[in-house]
């Protein structure tokens, strides 16, 4: 069976640094921290009293009251991101046949707040009251159901679900739209991720595993992926959705490509339930699936957008895996990580990395990893490798590959070309 090709037709994000694909890519480019004190909650006795948050997002002007009451925080960045995406593709043509258009989309965690909520209500209340529980408390939590409401908005027929594998969820999601689209079971599918776990039990439980950043006195440079000073991640919040479609039905429809997808791979650390690996061998493991998956050899990539979240074991791991398998090659590539900027937004980061990735290749530039001082390194860390600190890099980029690692050893990496007809 001829596996069919595929192409990026739409983008659509919801971020930190910008509520859409345009300010988050220009903010991206130009270095801009998405980091500051927390609003949505009161964290004045966490350990942690910052994130990356979305800002000035106004759910009211996107859903009406009743929309509202069935949607937790994450589904509602979900369908923003995601309705930006299907209208960059035009995906809602009245030629499209929606039979044929699916939605894979991912959550690591899903509706934590609602989850929060609902538990903590019950906990003050339930012994008096009994359970009173809200209706849309089970629907509004699962991490499947921004999928579902995606379909039902838009119409969309095809493959519908969710992906979970902790931070590596959205990536999943854009491997498996990738390969239902190339066997040929559907024409197109809207796939990405959303999260919003900005919140106490999402603040507290990182907290206590120390794994957040904890530099409260200095948000903005708290995220330094790489530096000898990082001290834990900066937990973010958003989504990005991205529409990946068959070659010959995007032509068809004179739809704009912004790039190929070229291959996607998979692995598993099977080392600890939190910790990547510390030599990198699951990220080695998925870097060399993803290349063999796309029939390419290491020194065709130009760039990758590294998982790279500012933990001291991860960034390591990751490096090391990085020379592993490019070799020579390792140090003519830029590197980077856009986490920098945008913290960690968990199962969403994959898909904004990707649509990071895919810009990249279309304008030309490598976003930075900001927050590097000089001297402050890491001796295990190689500083002949390009890490493309602090400021962006125009390039010309051929293909991109993007990594993301997730609790209990969830690897994925997927891989963007330039398209050519």
């Amino acid at each position: 069976m001829e596996l069919k090709r595929v192409v990026v037709t739409g983008l659509g994000a919801l971020t930190p640094i910008g509520n859409d694909v345009a300010s988050a890519w220009e903010n991206a480019v130009n270095g801009v921290s998405g980091a500051g004190p927390i609003t949505h909650f009161d964290a004045s006795k966490f350990k942690t009293q910052f994130a990356c948050e979305v800002k000035d997002f106004d759910a009211a002007a996107h859903f009406d009251r009743k929309k509202l009451r069935q949607l937790d925080l994450y589904a509602q960045y979900a369908l923003v991101a995601a309705k930006e995406a299907i209208n960059d593709a035009d995906l809602e043509n009245e030629n499209i046949d929606k039979n044929r258009v699916g939605v894979v989309f991912a959550a690591g965690i899903g509706g934590l707040h609602t989850f929060e909520e609902e538990a903590g209500y019950f906990a003050l209340h339930g012994e008096e009251q009994g359970p009173k529980y809200n209706p849309f408390f089970i629907p509004k939590m699962i991490a499947d159901i921004a999928a579902g409401h995606i379909s039902i908005d838009h119409g969309f027929r095809g493959p519908n679900y969710g992906t979970v594998s902790a931070c590596a969820s959205s990536t999943n999601a854009l491997i498996d739209a990738f390969n239902i689209i190339r066997l040929g079971q559907a024409d197109a599918i809207v796939a990405g991720g959303a999260e919003a776990a900005v919140f106490p039990a999402g603040v507290g439980g990182f907290n206590s595993m120390k794994a957040l950043s904890t530099r409260n006195d200095d948000p903005k440079r708290a995220s330094r992926p790489f530096s000898g000073s990082r001290d834990g991640f900066v937990v973010g919040e958003g989504a990005a959705a991205i529409v990946l479609e068959e070659l010959e039905h995007a032509k068809a429809r004179g739809a704009k490509i912004y790039a190929e997808v070229a291959g996607g791979g998979m692995s598993a650390d099977a080392y600890h339930i939190t910790a990547t690996h510390p030599e990198g061998l699951g990220a080695r493991l998925v870097m060399e699936n993803a290349l063999k998956d796309a029939g390419m050899k290491p020194e065709e990539i130009d760039y990758i957008n590294l998982h790279g979240t500012s933990t001291p074991v991860g960034d390591l791991g990751e490096a090391k895996a990085v020379k592993q398998v490019f070799g020579d090659h390792a140090y003519e590539m830029n590197l980077s990580s856009t986490k920098s900027m945008t913290g960690h937004l968990l199962g969403a980061a994959g898909a904004l990395e990707a649509l990071f990735s895919i810009k990249a290749i279309t304008d030309g530039i490598i976003p930075p990893t900001i927050n590097h001082e000089e001297g402050d390194n890491d001796e295990n860390v190689d500083y002949n490798l390009n890490f493309t600190f602090n400021k962006a890099q125009k390039k010309e980029i051929n293909a991109a590959l993007s990594n993301t690692f997730g609790f209990g050893g969830h690897n994925a990496s997927i891989i963007f070309k330039k398209y050519k007809d």
